[in-house]
């Protein structure tokens, strides 16, 4: 991730996916979304840990797949 990506203040949005058993703990945040058209996204479980950052548009399709039941768990 590029240094000027400082995600310290990030406030994350945990999916509602995940749950309290210990898996499938994912946070995203909005707040590179308007700025740098990113989405990062990180493991709940694990919040001082790395995030993968994704383009916004891109994030859309994988959630809308999600969604649509066109990728299975």
């Amino acid at each position: 991730m590029s240094a000027d990506l400082d995600l310290t203040t990030a406030q994350w949005i945990k999916s509602s996916y995940s749950d309290g058993s210990g898996g499938q703990c994912v946070e995203f945040s909005r707040a590179l979304t308007h700025s740098h058209g990113l989405v990062p996204v990180r493991d709940s479980k694990d919040p001082h840990g790395p995030a993968l950052v994704f383009s916004a548009g891109n994030w859309t399709s994988f959630v809308s797949a999600i969604k649509s039941g066109d990728l299975s768990a």
